[in-house]
Formats: structure tokens, C-alpha cells, sequence
């Protein structure tokens, strides 16, 4: 292995599930016209292929109401507007993303499967309005639904020049764990997105050490593997000043 440039830390963050309050926004917009995909706890059992045409209850409505381009094409309109309007992030991730930023030796990515129209402004419209700039980001990458995002995770820690040891990645689905151990980083996997903690654990086999159940769980177990938790900001590598990150690609 090539000797690492430096000795900065990486996170890259799923967005939709992990920083972004997703099953809200997919509710709401489904709910404006006339659908419903049931609550949180019934939409993390469901597998993929079922997740968003509901459960029993919602399942011939929802169908229905799909069926045909138009009528996907005003839910994913609306799905759009309300990200860039509405949409949320969990409680505390401004201040966790507000304190990646600020600190020196953390370089930070964002690689994410969004659906929405033009979703790198959807989420940059997000994000504004939160007080997040993502031009401070290292590494954005916004791929198709059916693309693995290692090659996106390898891409970023290679070109930034950091030990995959000192790398992290963050999501809330099965694929995000996989995608996180083929590209030799250590997995944060979050389970109050698109799957939960059994699901996870037993039917997954991701081990409960990765596994975190709640927002608040998930920043502090970050921000402690960062060095940034109160009292330890002596105990961060000594890098070169923020301001000389380098521009995402």
C-alpha cells in the first residue's frame, strides 16, 4: 500500500436516511397525492422493491396512483420541491456537520443515491437552508440508484491522500456497509433510516458494533472516533489549516 500523504481523517455521509430526514419527506410528498406508505416501523421491514408502494393497507392505492410515467413523474416533482423547500435534517447534524468543517485534520465527502430532479441542487438548496455550505465538502458524488458506491469511497480516499484506516463511512442501508468494508473503511451504520436495528443485525448479519440506533448515538461514537468530542480537541492530528482543502470534483 502506498504510504498515506498525510494524516487527516475522512468521513463520507450517505445523505438520504443518515443526515436527511427521508421517510418524512417521502411521506409528506406521498400524502400530496392522495398515498400513504404507512409509519417508520412497518417501512424499515419492507424490502427494497416494496418499501414505497406501501404496506397491505396502502399497497392497491399506492399502486394505482404509480401506475403510469405522468403520474410518477408529478410524485417525483413534488418529492423534489419538497427536499429543497422543506426537508429536514435530524436533530444535532448542523452542529455535527458545522463542526466537521471547522476542524483541520477532517476532510468530508458526501456520496449519495438522491432521487430528486438535479439532486446535487436539492440538496444543495437543503443544505443552504440549514447553514451548511457543501462547497466546503472534499467530495461529492451523486450516483445512480443501481451504482455501488465503493468505487466513489475508494476514489475520494485515495485522492485525498488518507490512511484507510483513518476513514469512515456513513450510512443506513445494507449496501452502505458493504460498499464501506470493499473500500477498507469502518462502517456507521445508522438504524433510525431505511432499516432497523434487527433487520440489521439478524437478518443482515452487520454486527452490533457497527449499528447505531439513534441520531444522538451516531454523532457522539463519530465525533469520539474523530478526537472532537468535548475536552479532546489536544488530541486531534496536527494538520494543515482548513482553508486548504482541496475543491470536490
Amino acid at each position: 500500500m502506498t504510504k498515506p500523504a498525510n494524516r487527516q481523517q475522512l468521513v463520507i455521509f450517505d445523505a438520504d436516511g443518515t443526515l436527511i430526514d427521508a421517510f418524512h419527506a417521502v411521506e409528506q410528498s406521498f400524502l400530496r397525492h392522495g398515498m400513504a406508505i404507512g409509519d417508520l416501523e412497518r417501512f424499515q421491514k419492507r424490502r427494497k422493491l416494496f418499501k414505497y408502494l406501501g404496506g397491505l393497507r396502502e399497497f392497491p392505492n399506492n399502486l394505482r396512483r404509480q401506475f403510469g410515467r405522468q403520474s410518477r413523474k408529478r410524485l417525483l416533482t413534488t418529492l423534489t420541491e419538497f427536499y429543497r423547500e422543506e426537508a429536514r435534517l435530524y436533530p444535532g447534524m448542523v452542529d455535527l456537520l458545522q463542526t466537521l468543517i471547522a476542524a483541520p485534520h477532517v476532510r468530508i465527502g458526501l456520496v449519495t443515491r438522491n432521487v430528486t430532479i438535479e439532486p446535487e441542487q436539492s440538496l444543495r438548496s437543503l443544505f443552504r437552508r440549514h447553514d451548511i455550505d457543501i462547497d466546503a465538502f472534499d467530495h461529492i458524488a451523486c450516483l445512480p440508484l443501481r451504482e455501488n458506491k465503493a468505487d466513489q469511497f475508494s476514489m475520494a480516499r485515495k485522492r485525498l491522500g488518507v490512511n484507510p484506516a483513518c476513514c469512515y463511512a456513513c450510512g443506513d442501508e445494507y449496501g452502505d456497509y458493504l460498499a464501506a468494508i470493499s473500500a477498507a473503511m469502518y462502517p456507521f451504520i445508522v438504524a433510525y433510516g431505511a432499516e432497523d436495528r434487527l433487520r440489521l443485525r439478524r437478518s443482515l448479519g452487520v454486527p452490533e458494533g457497527f449499528i447505531h440506533a439513534s441520531p444522538a448515538e451516531f454523532i457522539d461514537n463519530l465525533l469520539h472516533a474523530l478526537g472532537l468530542e468535548k475536552g479532546a480537541s489536544e488530541n486531534a492530528p496536527s494538520t494543515a489549516p482548513a482553508a486548504h482543502r482541496t475543491a470536490p470534483n
